[in-house]
């Protein structure tokens, strides 16, 4: 797993919008309005299928070299490099809220309710306990 990716994308300009594609990782596809959101929404769409596929234990492949990728003959396509550093999109990956279905008794979601009980917290604190895990371990602090 590297930290560091740069691969190409083919942006492709129509009068719609832009749309964006990895010609090496398919399904990898975004669009935008402006180059400013395209370079923007690459980066994401990058950043997110790559994560897929490190999760997914997938092969990453080695990127193209942009002056490989063929276009369609169009004045309305481009190539450019696209990097990611993935370290801090693992991080807000690993931190995302997640939701869970549970079941109690209605009595004491009643009483709960009662008491404006916050269920996440209550729930959070209650596994890191139980987990004997604390935030500052987790996120490898000392």
């Amino acid at each position: 797993m590297k930290d560091r990716y740069v691969f190409p994308a083919v942006l492709d300009f129509a009068d719609d919008g832009i749309s964006v594609e990895f010609p090496d990782l398919p399904g990898a596809f975004t669009d935008a309005q402006t180059d400013e959101q395209a370079l923007e929404m690459a980066k994401d769409c990058l950043a997110l299928h790559l994560y897929g596929m490190e999760e997914d234990g997938e092969d990453i492949p080695q990127p193209s070299r942009p002056f490989r990728i063929e276009l369609d003959g169009a004045r309305t396509q481009a190539v450019t490099l696209v990097e990611v550093w993935m370290p801090p999109f693992r991080n807000k990956m690993s931190n995302r809220s997640v939701k869970k279905t549970l079941t109690i008794p209605k009595w004491l979601d009643d009483l709960a309710a009662s008491n404006k009980v916050n269920y996440s917290h209550v729930l959070q604190e209650a596994l890191k306990s139980e987990l004997g895990v604390n935030e500052r371990e987790r996120i490898g602090g000392k």
